[in-house]
């Protein structure tokens, strides 16, 4: 089970979607891993196109090419799979997150780097982005509660980047966590609407939003 839920977290590190690379299975765990990921891209597939409430075990066990059967083998419920694509879409979210605060002691450029890998990796991987952020409602309570704590620790590392640069002088004073709202509800919002083909380039749209981000503190970009 470990390795099945390792092997997809880092599949939500930099795709859009689940997906997998195909590689020999024979026995075992390892089978066992890759039926529970194939479940997982076929959900995340089905929850982008019906959302959470309009797909079925069947869609996602089908899209899988599975019995609906063989989908309670690695999944209890509709509702796990979710929590699981929840989990690792949050978690990787954070440590992006917290790695772009990172590494340096420049105040614009903590900022800078936040807020362009926040929209970034929401423009790279909209699909999985608009499941994790419109779906949340869909998950019971123990499951929500342990992923709006993972959403609690993205925000409070924006408010933290935020603070550290007001104290310094260098940000302008004012509510540090409306500011992260807004902040994130950038990124957020783009995943709903974002389309490739828009033909906007995720690194333009992040280069772009670093320079919104950084006047919105009034701090001009460099």
């Amino acid at each position: 089970m470990v390795v099945g839920r390792c092997r997809v977290t880092k599949r939500l590190l930099t795709l859009d979607r689940v997906t997998t690379s195909r590689q020999p299975a024979p026995t075992g765990s390892s089978r066992a891993a890759d039926a529970r990921a194939r479940l997982l891209d076929a959900a995340v597939t089905a929850f982008a196109e019906r959302g959470f409430h309009g797909t079925t075990t069947r869609d996602i066990a089908a899209a899988a090419g599975m019995s609906p059967a063989a989908l309670y083998v690695h999944h209890r419920s509709k509702e796990e799979l979710l929590y699981e694509i929840s989990r690792a879409g949050h978690q990787r979210t954070l440590d992006l997150v917290t790695q772009a605060a990172e590494g340096t002691d420049d105040h614009r450029e903590r900022l800078g780097r936040v807020a362009a890998d926040f929209v970034r990796h929401h423009a790279r991987a909209h699909t999985t982005a608009r499941i994790l952020n419109y779906e949340l409602e869909a998950l019971e309570p123990a499951h929500r509660a342990e992923v709006e704590e993972l959403r609690r620790a993205i925000s409070a590392q924006v408010v933290s980047v935020l603070e550290d640069g007001a104290r310094a002088g260098v940000f302008a004073a004012g509510d540090a966590r409306m500011t992260a709202a807004a902040l994130l509800s950038l990124g957020i919002d783009l995943a709903r609407w974002f389309d490739d083909a828009r033909g906007w380039d995720p690194d333009a749209l992040a280069a772009h939003y670093r320079e919104l981000v950084l006047r919105m503190v009034g701090s001009a970009p460099t």
